[in-house]
């Protein structure tokens, strides 16, 4: 079967609804996705019919809510289409009633504290703007889960509200330069996804990666990425099998998966889609990472979606690609061809740049995790000092702009809005800054600091929502001005001057940058999860998640002390992993290899009066010296895990896991790796960082 023929068959979408229902069923439908309508009763039962009987004619047995609750990954519950009659049959039943909305147990997910387990009652509700698909047999009907008290649960509810609040104010903006054909904007993501690939059975030998998603032990190979050969690389036979069967199974989702390739470290791959609408780009991100684990399994791999598999080596991102768009199909990011389009392009811009200024803040604290602080700031990722990449055409024009004088040596006057034009600015007028937090790519934005097993939602919660705030103040401005292209220029020129700051288009690893941003710019730096995310509370943020009805001051709180609750979580199970591997393996296996050798030592000697055995007595003194320091670092961070069991503040438990339990993880892991690198292979109880990024041939 060819792609076109297949692309989507597994969902319930526009050409389904149009072949499937009455024609006013299909207009009013239309009318509910395109303009947020409300879905009554009547049309939710003719909708649930028709979905029910596709579902059924492709094999579904079930239907569940399929949601995205604050774990980080989609929650269901399956139930059967399935009614008894009364002659001890069944009939294939599926209701507006059931389609629309749903109950859950509210308080087995996180909650931060808005749900205990005597107040359970929570709720699903049908988001009929991301059509309904089928996966392994059952409909999934994408929706928003919400407590009994109406307080959001998930991750999507937000997220649909920043699109409304980035929609409400980007209208406001384009009527004011007359667009009056446009009525309705959306923002679009397109987000890269990077992962691994190791050989299932040596997964399956190390309890780090089977318990964390990590290797919490593991010496540097002899060969890791220096040679820069698999970036790029011809893709090996076995994953090209196993990128067709991803790209087959996403493709009958509805899923664009577009550009896939070899990325830098060993056993390291990229797939991204085409850009869609933020709320399905989140939906199809989760089912992605979902197929990818589901599809390797099968081809005797494991998918690691972990930023950081393994030490010293490139992690792994998802650059969250972020455009607006019109209905019209105009991308309010690409230049235009007259001074009007040109003026309302730097405008845009300019809400760009003062809210990632503004809140620097929250776009860190989007991307914080426990996982993503062993990346920031390496090689293969930005630092944690948030800072915008426009490219050196653009930096000229804000320069010219804000100093009121010509743009190049042959303009004779200063470039003032509405009067002139820009230079034409192609697609791709800038160079890629791959050490740029935040880089402007020639019609769009490129984030790069989120990590690859996190949702896109909450980045792009704070995306939308600090760009709403920027066009708002824009819009209440110009809507009072007198003379709008005199208060536009002087807007423009003022935001320039005062966001300058957050412009930077050199090296964002070198450390003197981090030393310029923090002490002569005064910009941000949080350097870990238990530094930012306390942010999310700060009265500022506060005032703008009420402003644009975001978040209330509780749902916040709950996402503060959910993350950070997840932070401390993380953390304590790998440090009890680490224990376990200790004393279970690692000494076991030193202590067995150190006789091993003390034994041929003992025989050489004994045997032949000449021989010289430094190797084996110098080898076991200094494994000696290691298994020592190796069990008290182990019982170190044991006590230390037993003396903040008693830590109720979330917020210093979370500092007290970076400070000092951490700190100890990675004192007891170069004790191990040093003694790894001196223990015989076979011996060591565990696959090396060569038998892992290798394994895949």
């Amino acid at each position: 079967m060819k792609i076109p023929e297949y692309f989507g068959c597994m969902v319930f979408d526009d050409r389904e609804m149009k072949l499937r229902l009455p024609v006013e069923a299909y207009e009013r439908m239309r009318k509910t996705i395109e303009d947020g309508r409300s879905l009554d009763i009547s049309l939710a039962n003719i909708v649930a019919e028709a979905m029910k009987d596709w579902a059924v004619e492709r094999g579904a047995t079930h239907f569940t809510h399929w949601f995205q609750p604050m774990t980080g990954v989609t929650a269901e519950k399956h139930d059967a289409f399935i009614n008894p009659t009364s002659d001890g049959g069944v009939l294939l039943e599926f209701s507006g009633k059931e389609l629309v909305s749903g109950e859950s147990d509210a308080s087995s997910f996180p909650s931060g504290g808005l749900r205990a387990t005597f107040e359970a009652r929570g709720y699903t509700a049908w988001d009929p703007t991301s059509y309904a698909f089928i996966k392994e047999k059952t409909l999934c009907i994408p929706t928003a889960f919400c407590s009994y008290g109406g307080e959001a649960l998930d991750k999507k509810t937000p997220l649909l509200r920043s699109m409304e609040a980035l929609n409400r104010q980007t209208m406001r903006v384009l009527k004011l330069f007359g667009n009056e054909d446009v009525t309705s904007t959306k923002a679009c993501v397109g987000p890269e996804q990077e992962y691994f690939l190791i050989d299932r059975a040596m997964f399956e030998k190390r309890c780090d990666l089977i318990y964390t998603g990590r290797t919490l032990f593991g010496a540097k190979p002899p060969k890791r990425q220096e040679l820069s050969d698999h970036y790029y690389g011809i893709i090996k036979p076995r994953v090209a099998a196993y990128m067709e069967e991803v790209d087959r199974e996403l493709w009958k989702l509805g899923v664009s998966a577009k550009t896939e390739h070899n990325e830098a470290a060993p056993a390291q791959h990229e797939l991204a889609p085409i850009f869609t609408k933020t709320n399905i780009a989140c939906d199809h991100n989760q089912l992605t990472m979902e197929v990818m684990q589901r599809v390797a399994k099968k081809h005797g791999m494991i998918c690691l979606l972990h930023e950081k598999p393994f030490a010293n080596v490139s992690g792994s991102g998802k650059h969250n690609n972020w455009s607006i768009q019109t209905n019209t199909g105009v991308n309010l990011f690409k230049p235009g061809d007259t001074p009007a389009e040109n003026a309302q392009f730097l405008l845009f811009l300019c809400a760009v740049i003062q809210a990632v200024d503004d809140y620097a803040d929250l776009l860190r604290l989007s991307v914080a995790s426990p996982s993503n602080d062993h990346r920031l700031g390496s090689h293969e990722a930005p630092p944690a000092v948030v800072s915008i990449f426009l490219g050196t055409e653009l930096e000229e024009i804000l320069d010219a702009i804000e100093k009121d004088v010509p743009y190049n040596a042959q303009a004779q006057e200063p470039l003032r809005l509405g009067v002139h034009t820009l230079p034409k600015l192609p697609r791709d007028n800038t160079d890629r800054n791959r050490t740029s937090p935040f880089a402007f790519t020639g019609n769009k934005f490129e984030f790069r600091m989120l990590g690859s097993s996190d949702s896109i939602a909450c980045t792009n919660i704070m995306l939308n929502t600090a760009v709403a705030e920027s066009l708002r103040l824009y819009a209440d401005e110009l809507e009072a001005a007198e003379d709008f292209d005199t208060a536009l220029h002087a807007l423009i020129r003022r935001t320039v001057s005062e966001h300058k700051r957050i412009i930077f288009s050199g090296n964002g690893y070198d450390e003197a940058w981090v030393k310029e941003a923090t002490e002569v710019r005064g910009l941000p730096n949080y350097p870990s999860t238990p530094d930012c995310v306390p942010e999310l509370t700060a009265e500022k943020n506060l005032a703008l998640f009420a402003q644009h009805k975001i978040y209330t001051p509780v749902e916040a709180a709950s996402r503060r002390d959910v993350i950070l609750d997840n932070y401390c979580k993380v953390i304590h199970i790998e440090a009890l992993t680490m224990i376990d591997m200790v004393r279970r393996d690692i000494l076991p296996a030193i202590s067995r290899f150190s006789g091993k050798l003390a034994e041929s030592g003992r025989v050489k000697h004994e045997f032949c009066a000449i021989a010289n055995i430094d190797y084996e007595f110098d080898t076991v003194a200094k494994l000696s010296e290691l298994a020592y320091s190796i069990m008290q670092q182990t019982d170190l961070l044991d006590k230390t895990l037993e003396e903040l069991g008693g830590e109720k503040d979330i917020i210093a438990l979370a500092h007290a896991y970076r400070a000092r339990v951490f700190a100890a993880m990675e004192k007891l892991r170069t004790f191990v790796d040093e003694a790894e690198t001196l223990t015989d292979t076979a011996d060591w109880p565990y696959p090396t960082y060569g038998d892992l990024m290798f394994s895949v041939k």
